[in-house]
């Protein structure tokens, strides 16, 4: 069968190539529209000039201005991460922003005087350090603050992302360690009674007690099997030949008192589900709803296709005693329930719901519908097309 389980997502990865990619374009499209604005500024502030030069003189303006901030913003980032990563205190961070932002204001002059003296000389650019050092100081800090604020943002975001990504995963590893336990569990008392019942068959029918033992080899070969790859899919006919050699050892046990129904649809035989789907369903309608009952019950299993959607649509219902809709356990309300009380025996069907909604994607579905004197049913939808 195919392995179709879902693949887990190392959280190092929500940070990959393609968004560290995407981030950049957005900061350089941030500065590209600010050089605009500032350029547009320059001509409206321009006006009495000519038009070319006023245009050339609103561009050098605005990249003589703009080139060492945009270029010193690359730096914020690793900074910012650096303060994220250490965890500060709210005042320790504001003492910290604010002398990176004072320091900001001075790399920013220090690139000015630098460029400003390659190009006009030494003199020219103290003079303009001194006309513009408290304006430039001043406007580092405005700079400096959204530049900031935005890649903490950016941060936070990622570890917010890092974060659900880790708890899905603990999820994950939570219901498939739950599931590999659950996958190999056969109900001890099941057990017990099936050797029981196989020991005291032999002195009345040997040839029964051969057919029934070879019920059972098949039956830990199946589950050994599945314990093996939980996440292996089988077809319905192979599972629900489990699930008969199952309701024939249980009738050694329960004699006149278990019937079964049938209805299966044959083009759903060899549709695809994770092993042991039916087999707990059965299971908990035997210990709840047939064996308390001293005349016993029915439980009936039934097959199709659904039309809409050409999904696999499986039905495990009992006439028992049902039980109180408001008893199924809160936590696993609405699909998949597990039920509390006098349901909460054999394998839990709140795992069932988990194991599909990381097998499926949550495309899965199970719904329960009991009520007291109404038996226990469950229906489930299983979906058989591969996930676009």
């Amino acid at each position: 069968m195919d392995r179709s389980s879902t693949t887990p997502l190392n959280p190092s990865q929500s940070w990959n190539t393609g968004s560290r990619r995407r981030f950049w374009l957005a900061y350089g499209g941030a500065c590209l529209l600010t050089w605009l604005l500032y350029v547009v500024a320059g001509l409206d502030y321009q006006r009495g000039q000519q038009g070319v030069w006023q245009l050339w003189s609103a561009i050098y303006e605005a990249t003589l201005t703009l080139w060492a901030p945009m270029l010193m913003g690359v730096l914020v980032y690793p900074w910012a991460q650096w303060l994220q990563e250490r965890e500060f205190g709210l005042l320790s961070l504001a003492g910290l922003h604010g002398a990176a932002a004072l320091l900001f204001s001075g790399g920013w002059m220090a690139s000015d005087f630098v460029l400003a003296s390659l190009l006009f000389g030494p003199e020219h650019a103290e003079a303009t350090l001194m006309q513009t050092a408290l304006w430039r100081a001043i406007t580092g800090v405005f700079v400096y603050v959204p530049v900031a604020t935005g890649f903490t943002a950016v941060l936070n975001a990622r570890r917010a992302r890092r974060n659900a990504v880790a708890a899905a995963q603990a999820e994950s590893a939570l219901a498939r360690a739950e599931l590999a336990a659950i996958s190999g569990k056969l109900n001890p008392h099941f057990l017990f009674n099936t050797l029981n019942s196989l020991i005291a068959l032999t002195r009345k029918d040997a040839k029964a007690a051969e057919q029934g033992l070879l019920r059972f080899s098949d039956m830990l070969r199946y589950v050994l099997d599945s314990k093996r790859a939980v996440s292996d899919r089988v077809t319905l006919e192979e599972e629900l030949g489990f699930v008969r050699d199952y309701l024939a050892l249980e009738s050694l046990r329960l004699g006149q008192r278990l019937s079964v129904e049938w209805a299966l649809d044959p083009d759903t035989l060899q549709d695809e589900i994770p092993p042991l789907t039916l087999q707990p369903l059965v299971e908990n309608s035997i210990i709840h709803g047939i064996s308390p009952s001293v005349k016993g019950g029915c439980i009936s299993i039934s097959s199709r296709r659904d039309a809409l959607t050409q999904a696999l649509a499986l039905t495990v219902k009992d006439d028992g005693a049902g039980c109180e809709p408001a008893r199924l356990n809160p936590s696993d309300a609405g699909e998949g329930t597990a039920p509390s009380g006098h349901r909460s025996g054999g394998i839990g069907l709140g795992a069932l719901r988990r194991r599909f909604a990381l097998d499926f994607n949550g495309r899965a579905r199970m719904h329960i519908h009991t009520a007291p004197g109404a038996g226990f049913r469950v229906d489930l939808w299983i979906p058989q097309a591969p996930l676009a």
